[in-house]
């Protein structure tokens, strides 16, 4: 699937006492950009809520100043669930600081689970597979 990038400036209210980004703040932009993600393949962003996080993992701090790049995409569809797998890399940087998956459910006007009705499509590359195998490990 085309991924979604959503960028975010670290800014000091964004810091915790390491001086170093709030894990909770990013896990925060991870969600959301991974939700534009999941309501870009759906197409119904009402329709959405999240279900789960999956270890989200911590490689690198970043700092006050950094601009984070998340990018997000579609690995895992199932009947009501749509799995998103996401990285977080400074702007113009290869590695990884964070990287996780997060788990959304489709629902109806009042609550209950419904089918999404997607299809993925084939893999775009190796890297994509090695995805979506992931994704259909989690619980």
């Amino acid at each position: 699937m085309k991924p979604i990038l959503v960028s975010h400036l670290v800014k000091s209210e964004d810091l915790n006492h390491h001086t170093t980004l709030f894990a909770g703040r990013m896990a925060e932009w991870f969600v959301e950009a991974s939700f534009i993600a999941a309501a870009a393949a759906h197409g119904k962003p009402e329709e959405i809520v999240c279900l789960k996080m999956h270890g989200l993992k911590f490689q690198e701090p970043a700092r006050k100043g950094d601009i984070l790049l998340i990018t997000t995409r579609l690995v895992g569809a199932g009947n009501t669930s749509l799995t998103i797998h996401g990285m977080v890399q400074r702007h113009g940087e290869e590695k990884i600081l964070v990287e996780g998956y997060v788990t959304f459910v489709c629902v109806d006007s009042d609550g209950h689970k419904k089918p999404h009705g997607l299809i993925l499509p084939a893999a775009a590359d190796a890297f994509e597979v090695t995805l979506r195998a992931t994704a259909a490990t989690l619980k």
